[in-house]
């Protein structure tokens, strides 16, 4: 990928939790039309977000006294110091403002201003609550992980593998999709139901003479389904 890519990228990014911001005061969510079901995850980031916020605030005002004699100085460390709340509070208003979104035909994992993987419902071959503390990354893996907090909540496996799309323009085959929901069993009932309103049942949810199967159960890994850059 050449340079110029990257900073385009990049670039987009910025403006992305930029406008998530004024959406944030706004109290108004991005890309979830009605009748479509915001399934929200920023919950989980919002302590350290805001810590790690009153910490830089904390930061600006201490240097503002000490670069006080310092007119140059104090000005560029002035900008560096709110952007970088700006920064930390976009974090969050993309969070907030960008929720997983569940509609009639398609679930829409989001992170943050970050990326978006689209699932169409009929690729979904079972959803499960599992909650998992995110492992180092496998370069060679087939597993997308979402994670808020260092945590994902819910697996969904797919029926077909996927070519994904980073933020930088990375590709990656998948055929497992993790991610975190504040209401996770929720978030999953909420997904099987749509399945089943779609005359599909999702594999591990019920077995040959009715009898449910528990979210905690181990269940085959399958494919995966389109996904697509934020």
């Amino acid at each position: 990928m050449s340079r110029v890519t990257t900073l385009r990228r990049l670039a987009a990014h910025e403006g992305r939790w930029m406008v998530s911001l004024g959406w944030w005061v706004a109290r108004r969510r991005i890309g979830v039309a009605p009748g479509e079901r915001a399934l929200g995850y920023a919950g989980a980031q919002a302590a350290l977000v805001y810590g790690l916020t009153f910490a830089c605030v904390v930061e600006t005002v201490g240097l503002g006294v000490l670069l006080a004699g310092k007119a140059v100085v104090h000005e560029v460390m002035l900008f560096v110091d709110v952007y970088t709340v700006l920064t930390v509070l976009g974090l969050q208003a993309a969070a907030v403002t960008r929720p997983h979104v569940l509609g009639a035909e398609a679930l829409r994992l989001r992170d943050g201003a970050r990326r978006e993987i689209r699932i169409p419902l009929e690729r979904i071959a079972s959803v499960r609550y599992d909650l998992r503390f995110t492992k180092e990354r496998d370069k060679n893996g087939d597993v997308a992980e979402l994670a808020v907090g260092g945590q994902t909540s819910v697996t969904v496996e797919l029926s077909e593998p996927v070519v994904a799309v980073r933020l930088l323009g990375q590709r990656e085959t998948l055929r497992t999709v993790r991610f975190h929901a504040d209401e996770a069993r929720a978030a999953v009932a909420a997904v099987r139901a749509a399945m089943a309103a779609r005359g599909g049942t999702p594999e591990g949810d019920a077995v040959p003479n009715g009898d449910a199967v528990p979210d905690g159960d181990a269940v085959p890994e399958a494919g995966g389904a389109a996904v697509r850059q934020g």
